[in-house]
């Protein structure tokens, strides 16, 4: 009985094959193992070329394969990134006035772009006490030196870096922590002295040199021209 049960099963699977051979040739560990007791029947002194061949084919299809996985998750990554910054766009641009553009940043800003700390870096003649905790008054000239560090680079609009220690006039008693940077500078008009945008973030890695910077350019570009509607 059992000898039959397994005569009906075999020929119903040769069946199966014979109508629908798709079935063992998309199936690639089915393949693998009639490729390998093929080799086999021929012995160890012939050469299976095809064997070789579909060996380096699937080789060079697991390669594609990673890489199709690896072009999608950035796809999506960046995706994701353009969605957070058209939300912050559109949160700075629905701010009324001044007090409110600077909640918005170290409030919805922040947490949109998941960054520990916001700072808007601005140049006065004569410094004094800000009248806002997102805003950083610095000496005529600071932006430019921090930016390049003191090497003789040109100025550039966003900046990318890890920094150990940050900077304590940005940052206060955060700077203890904070690990990378990105910088923003801002272009205020011909009647003011520049500005910068600066996240901090504890993650060293969350901004590198090595970073694309299209979409912080992008958000730079759109809080550039809110502040200066709320500066009049």
């Amino acid at each position: 009985m059992a000898e039959n049960t397994a005569l009906v099963a075999a020929q119903d699977w040769r069946d199966r094959v014979l109508s629908d051979p798709d079935m063992i040739l998309e199936d690639r560990d089915l393949m693998r193992a009639l490729i390998s007791a093929n080799e086999q029947r021929m012995g160890s002194n012939i050469v299976d070329l095809r064997g070789i061949a579909m060996s380096r084919l699937e080789a060079r299809l697991d390669k594609l394969e990673d890489t199709h996985r690896s072009v999608i998750a950035a796809a999506y990554e960046n995706l994701a990134g353009t969605n957070q910054i058209h939300r912050c766009v559109l949160a700075l641009l629905e701010t009324p006035d001044m007090v409110s553009l600077l909640d918005t940043l170290i409030e919805a800003v922040a947490g949109i772009v998941r960054v520990d700390r916001i700072r808007l870096v601005l140049e006065s003649a004569a410094p004094e006490a800000p009248p806002h905790s997102a805003i950083v008054s610095v000496p005529e000239g600071f932006v430019a030196d921090y930016v390049r560090l003191g090497r003789d680079v040109p100025m550039r609009p966003i900046t990318l870096r890890q920094c150990a220690p940050a900077s304590e006039e940005i940052f206060g008693e955060a700077a203890d922590w904070v690990r990378s940077e990105a910088l923003l500078t801002l272009d205020l008009g011909p009647d003011r002295m520049p500005g910068m945008l600066v996240f901090g973030a504890e993650d060293p890695h969350q901004f590198r040199a090595n970073q694309g910077t299209e979409l912080l350019s992008f958000l730079g570009s759109a809080f550039e021209k809110v502040l200066r509607r709320h500066l009049g």
